[in-house]
């Protein structure tokens, strides 16, 4: 902001060396506006800010890296022996040793003559017993996992396949809403520049109803003047002296507010520019003695306005954004397949037995998520989405109708101003006119001061009505170009 100010200063009134001021144009003035306009900077930020939202829409066609990692404490470990399998193994010898000190008893019985022979196999068989309970053990001791402390890390590549046109549909909705920013955009200029435009004129019509009170000011002054003689010879009547007393005061008045309205327009453009509004604008057309206009009848040409108004193209988008919000919707109903790979670590290990530290392994795979039943909630978001894009293109045409008859009015306006500024050309000329003829009456003493007065009146509003026109048409101008969406 600051560094534009300076720019506005150097160029508009860093002339001293030739001891003069700069004047600017209403086109530099539009062109400061639209750097300087706090709607525009923000607008500017919509762009990129839709600029990188589709961007990261585009990302989604491409594979996802991730890396996730877990630890747990419970309470119990994983077993893959249950306890009647672990009291069978441990109790392995003892179960066996006693089936067979069982059946040596029975043979003793019937064949006392191997008692011996059984007896001296007893301490084996003993020996034989504890091996075994052992070796349960030992089984039992392999198959304990020791899960108590979990943990697992892993790093997994994702990538979309077919997503039922979910991924498709989100980046058009992206691109079509960078474009809507972009639209944003430039209506926000053409409103920046109709503001210029509005205000600038605003400034000039002013300036030049200033002049005119100043020579309907000293115009009086000189009369007041002439007629304080007449009194003074006895030609003229007090009574006259007091009604041109009474309009020159008026005159003064009238000059004051327009000071007044001409110094609070200045701070207006200020504002509207973006420049602190104690700068002292020179403005071009306010140098000018007369203001030059086209006054050439227009005709409305609604199909280029259809074309270029940015609220039309905005609803545009909209419809389009609604299509594919519907799209987007029914994916739901479509199966979603994707690929995935990576590296899977976990504590304890599981490729080796369940060690005490890290193993990893590597996987890849696909995924298949297949709808089957939401209680119709994919179908309610889909009807709910249609609907928008029904709402959408109603107020499109809503809108289409209401540009049409802008369109219409604009132009009608700006022929009406071009007739209003022929008439008041006109009346200025009889006015000019009648004032000549008063004035020589006047001061041959065949007409009285309130017939002067009434003609120096005529004369001052027919010369405001002139500028009046004028300024119209310039208005009127740009606001058909804005209902045109036309920038100049």
């Amino acid at each position: 902001m600051k560094r534009y100010y300076h720019i506005l200063l150097s160029l508009t009134f860093c002339c001293s060396s030739m001891g003069a001021q700069s004047v600017l144009t209403l086109d530099s003035l539009r062109s400061i506006a639209l750097r300087n306009n706090k709607q525009l900077s923000i607008a500017r930020a919509a762009i990129d800010k839709a600029h990188n939202e589709q961007r990261a829409a585009r990302t989604h066609y491409f594979p996802t890296v991730s890396a996730l990692a877990t630890y747990q404490r419970t309470n119990n470990e994983i077993s893959l022996l249950s306890n009647d399998n672990k009291s069978t193994l441990t109790g392995l010898g003892s179960t066996l040793t006693g089936n067979l000190n069982a059946a040596a008893q029975q043979i003793v019985t019937q064949h006392p003559d191997l008692a011996p022979l059984i007896e001296a196999m007893g301490a084996p068989l003993t020996q034989a017993g504890a091996a075994l309970n052992q070796l349960g053990q030992d089984i039992v001791d392999a198959f304990r996992t020791d899960t108590r402390n979990l943990g697992a890390a892993t790093i997994m590549l994702t990538q979309p396949i077919y997503m039922g046109g979910k991924i498709k549909a989100y980046h058009r909705i992206t691109q079509y809403a960078e474009q809507m920013a972009g639209t944003q955009f430039n209506a926000e200029e053409q409103s920046v520049v109709l503001s210029v435009d509005r205000a600038y004129w605003q400034v000039v019509s002013l300036t030049h109803k200033e002049k005119l009170a100043r020579s309907y000011r000293d115009m009086l002054t000189h009369m007041e003047s002439d007629i304080h003689k007449m009194v003074e010879e006895g030609v003229a009547t007090r009574a006259a002296a007091l009604s041109v007393k009474v309009k020159l005061n008026e005159a003064e008045m009238s000059l004051t507010k327009v000071e007044n309205g001409l110094s609070l327009s200045r701070m207006l453009l200020c504002q509207v520019c973006g420049i602190p509004m104690d700068t002292d604008l020179r403005l071009y057309d306010e140098q000018t003695e007369s203001l030059i206009v086209d006054t050439t009848d227009v005709t409305p040409d609604i199909s280029e306005a259809m074309i270029r108004r940015p609220e039309l193209r905005l609803l545009n988008y909209a419809i389009d954004i609604y299509h594919e919000k519907v799209k987007l919707e029914r994916s739901a109903y479509h199966p979603q397949l994707a690929l995935t790979g990576g590296y899977l670590t976990t504590y304890p290990g599981l490729t080796n037995g369940f060690e005490k530290r890290f193993r990893g392994t590597w996987y890849a795979g696909l995924t298949l998520n297949v709808p089957l039943w939401n209680w119709g909630e994919t179908r309610y978001k889909v009807r709910a989405a249609q609907a928008d894009m029904l709402m959408a293109s109603l107020r499109r045409e809503d809108a289409r109708q209401k540009v049409e008859l802008q369109v219409r009015q604009s132009a009608l306006q700006v022929n009406e101003a071009n007739k209003k500024l022929r008439l008041s050309l006109s009346h200025l000329q009889k006015a000019e006119e009648n004032l000549r003829t008063a004035r020589i009456g006047f001061q041959e003493g065949v007409i009285n001061a309130s017939d002067v007065l009434a003609a120096q009146t005529a004369w001052l509003q027919a010369n405001s009505d002139k500028i009046d026109a004028q300024i119209d048409i310039r208005l009127a101008r740009a606001a058909l170009r804005h209902a045109t969406g036309v920038m100049p």
